[in-house]
């Protein structure tokens, strides 16, 4: 008899195991809280790393689609100092394949595909050890029992609290997004400093970010170094407010870099929330995680491709296990994953240290040592 499996969360970690699955001709239920596709906008573009992302495609078989969608010249960075200088300059190589972008909304649509997805099932407990199975608790009263489910649902995942009290603690570290769209014609001067990739400036304590999408979109990061304080949540003021306090922030900046910000349609406040850095837990049947949900890091690139890949690599090893097998495919599984993201985490902490720090010089030498010369 075929397991019962559930993955909760439709984000790229959970999409890329249930496909996976997929190809593999096992059935797979997948959960997700909001009530469409398009419930929420997307997010920003996301670059696929080569052994990592594109590895999770590929054994989707969904590597070649990935990369007629992609933007290699996405890769493009382009680094300057408060004042507007240009300090750094790498131009994307045309035949360079090692981390192009894909805007989400793209991933996601490849990613559902053929996919069933149950919209509008918001979990509200998982509860394992049950005769039957592992008991699913859902907002509106029902409950359904599988032999496997899978969080992942992300930074404040409902499914985590099954196996773990540890819940994510503040980075000190909180961003402000804003976009501009249709930037080339309406903004060409700064569709220009943008360039086809990444744009970052950093200062002292905070820095600024803007990433190319498709279609003229724009996606714009104003990243601050401060103590958590929802007084000053955007959602709580409107937007000339919240303009207006980045514009001071970033006061004496160049002007075309405030132009980013003067420019910006709307603006949301993201305080930077992290699992410590070595997260685990004690294996429990039936329960498991991946991506967000299981080692929350800072967003430095790393997140998405390692859910992508935990999510493809879990699939695989539960596609060929006997029904007999499947906790002892799971328990493997976590070793593998943590030590993996144990790494990553460490990487990615002690980067956003350099990344928003009082010494600008900290972020240039860390792009030194990981752009390609």
């Amino acid at each position: 008899m075929r397991q019962r499996i559930a993955v909760v969360g439709s984000g790229p970690g959970g999409l890329t195991f249930a496909r996976v699955l997929h190809r593999h001709d096992r059935p797979v239920t997948v959960l997700e809280r909001d009530p469409a596709p398009d419930a929420r906008p997307p997010g920003g573009a996301l670059d696929l790393h080569e052994g990592l992302g594109q590895r999770a495609l590929d054994k989707a078989g969904l590597l070649a689609e990935f990369r007629a969608l992609s933007r290699p010249e996405g890769q493009a960075m382009r680094i300057l100092d408060p004042g507007g200088t240009v300090l750094r300059d790498w131009p994307a190589r045309p035949d360079d394949r090692a981390n192009p972008e894909i805007d989400r909304g793209h991933l996601r649509d490849l990613l559902l595909g053929p996919l069933d997805v149950q919209w509008g099932r918001t979990v509200t407990q998982v509860v394992p050890g049950d005769r039957d199975g592992v008991r699913v608790h859902f907002a509106d009263g029902r409950q359904e029992t599988y032999d496997l489910v899978v969080g992942a649902d992300g930074a404040w995942s409902r499914v985590r609290s099954a196996l773990t009290p540890v819940t994510p603690h503040y980075s000190g570290v909180t961003y402000v997004e804003t976009s501009l769209d249709d930037i080339d014609t309406r903004h060409p001067d700064l569709a220009r400093l943008v360039g086809d990739g990444s744009l970052a400036v950093y200062g002292v304590n905070r820095s600024l970010v803007a990433q190319r999408n498709s279609d003229g979109h724009v996606k714009v990061y104003a990243q601050l170094r401060a103590p958590l304080d929802r007084r000053t949540d955007p959602e709580a003021a409107d937007t000339e407010t919240v303009r207006s306090g980045l514009l001071a922030l970033f006061d004496g900046w160049a002007a075309p870099l405030l132009d980013l910000l003067r420019h910006g349609t709307a603006f949301v406040r993201r305080s930077l929330y992290v699992l410590p850095v070595s997260h685990t837990w004690t294996h429990v049947p039936g329960v498991t995680l991946l991506g967000d949900a299981a080692h929350l890091m800072p967003p430095l690139g790393a997140g998405a491709n390692l859910a992508m890949l935990e999510g493809a690599e879990l699939a695989e090893a539960v596609a060929v296990a006997a029904p007999g097998e499947l906790d002892a495919t799971v328990r493997a599984f976590e070793e593998r994953m943590w030590a993996r993201a144990g790494r990553w985490a460490e990487f990615t902490t002690a980067g956003l240290k350099r990344l928003v720090s009082p010494d600008p010089a900290q972020a240039l030498a860390l792009f030194d040592e990981v752009q390609p010369s």
